[in-house]
């Protein structure tokens, strides 16, 4: 019988008292893995792997989307981004080593999923918590492309050492990762069973951004609000603009609004947030190794710069001036920051897939959809985030608060998609919001007097699926306009 091998990667997850969990990459049968607690561990974690890797969520998936950011610009390759035409062979290649990382990772889980319910050494408990952290994370990889190329090829245990497979359509890939996350929703533990695994109300909220994104608002308000009535999450207190090191920091293990992250260390070579190195420039202080200072911004030409008001905290803490030839007036952003760092691949920053503020921002949005506009608890959940922007206690009355009233459904959730720009800026989701809300031409038109062409909505399918996977056809099932 032919062996099937599975690679395990060196993988970084966050543990009780470290952010540094090593796996030394070996090769292990998968006929003889999945039989015991820590064997299936092995695998599972060799999922995170691909993920993590510098040219897919360590550092090229960020990079990518935070170009097309409204408040965002391009340097150097990522320049042309800025026309909003399209992908040129750079960012097509960049694009395509995402997608064959992504497909790693789901070759792993699918393994695991095939093999975990053979394991002789493995309670009924056991197998049912881990096929759900797998199915999570397959959950979670599909859905993140279904947002970005539409419909995908979908591998799943039953067809995974197949090639050749039909391009599926966006609403099956949806249908796909809804299947994967409500499965995880329902038989993932409490707690994760370590730091930066899955849990259960993991599963929640990222049940709620997806069911935001089928227009399902019911669906989404409900799994918002029983993460918030869990009552396990809150927002760190921030008193000056400093303090959002406390969540964002490269030395930071967990905090209070921490929900689902991809975890990262500064130990080791290769096991850093290479993101980190993207946004700052050599000699600035905010990365130990400089900086290929890849985005800025402009406070005179940008108009999301100029009216994000002044006393928001989080204005002075994402960006700093540094004159990179661009102009006295350009910016960079420090959110992602680590002085420590000793190479492009070794800072200690996390990236916040998901966070108590945006389950608060998710709330809001699908409470004021469900009920045709903000009720009392929609108002508190953006004030919530609000309040703590501007060095207030989040869960007291401020002289900052959105006053209830005056808004109606819509008109409400355009003052959130405004709060979740400043609070996930840096952090790869603004595009995907702007593409979900149907508002992508009107905000880049009106901020960057720029027309988006429809091609720029979708990523190509990349050339190494065309050329080996027959069962597509490389001109109709590619995405318009390559």
């Amino acid at each position: 019988m032919k062996k099937i091998l599975l690679f395990i990667l060196p993988v970084v997850l966050l543990g009780s008292c470290s952010k540094d969990l090593q796996e030394q990459p070996k090769a292990i049968a998968a006929e003889t893995l999945y039989n015991t607690p820590a064997e299936v561990q092995a695998g599972l974690n060799a999922i995170y792997a691909p993920l993590k890797d510098p040219n897919c969520m360590g550092s090229l998936y960020e990079a990518q989307l935070e170009t097309y950011g409204d408040y965002m610009y391009g340097r150097g390759s990522y320049t042309i981004l800025n026309d909003y035409q399209g992908l040129d062979n750079t960012n097509i290649t960049r694009a395509g080593q995402i997608w064959q990382l992504f497909y790693q990772a789901i070759k792993n889980a699918n393994i695991c999923i095939q093999k975990i319910p053979l394991g002789k050494s493995l309670t009924d408990a056991d197998k049912s918590n881990y096929l759900a952290e797998a199915r999570f994370l397959r959950g979670l990889i599909y859905f993140t492309m279904a947002r970005n190329w539409g419909g995908v090829v979908l591998r799943t245990e039953a067809n995974t050492d197949s090639i050749s497979l039909k391009r599926s359509s966006a609403d099956d890939t949806y249908a796909q990762a809804l299947s994967d996350l409500q499965y995880a929703e329902q038989n993932l533990p409490d707690a994760p069973r370590l730091g930066g695994a899955p849990y259960k109300l993991a599963a929640k909220s990222v049940l709620t951004e997806l069911y935001l994104c089928l227009q399902q608002w019911q669906n989404a308000r409900d799994e918002a609000a029983a993460v918030i009535q869990s009552g396990k999450f809150s927002l760190v207190p921030v008193t000056v603009a400093a303090d959002f090191n406390k969540i964002y920091g490269p030395d930071v293990v967990s905090t209070s609004e921490e929900i689902f992250y991809l975890k990262f260390s500064r130990q080791g070579s290769n096991y850093g947030f290479t993101y980190a190195m993207f946004e700052h420039a050599p000699g600035d202080g905010y990365h130990g190794a400089g900086g290929y200072y890849a985005h800025y911004t402009d406070t005179v030409l940008n108009p999301v710069m100029k009216s994000w008001d002044n006393r928001d905290l989080r204005k002075k803490f994402n960006w700093y001036p540094w004159n990179v030839g661009l102009g006295p007036n350009t910016l960079l952003n420090a959110k992602f920051s680590d002085p420590a760092a000793t190479n492009a691949n070794n800072a200690g920053n996390d990236f916040p897939w998901y966070k108590y503020s945006d389950i608060l921002l998710f709330y809001a949005e699908a409470e004021s959809r469900v009920s045709n506009g903000p009720d009392a608890s929609a108002m508190d959940a953006l004030n919530q985030v609000h309040r703590r922007a501007y060095g207030y206690n989040a869960t007291a009355p401020s002289p900052v608060d959105f006053s209830p009233g005056g808004y109606d459904a819509q008109s409400f959730i355009d003052l959130v998609a405004q709060e979740r720009n400043y609070e996930t800026c840096d952090e790869a989701k603004r595009w995907l919001d702007l593409k979900r809300l149907g508002t992508v031409k009107q905000v880049i038109l009106a901020v960057k007097g720029i027309t988006v062409a429809d091609k720029m909505l979708l990523w190509p399918i990349p050339t190494i699926e065309l050329s080996y996977n027959t069962a597509i056809d490389p001109v109709k099932d590619q995405n318009p306009g390559y």
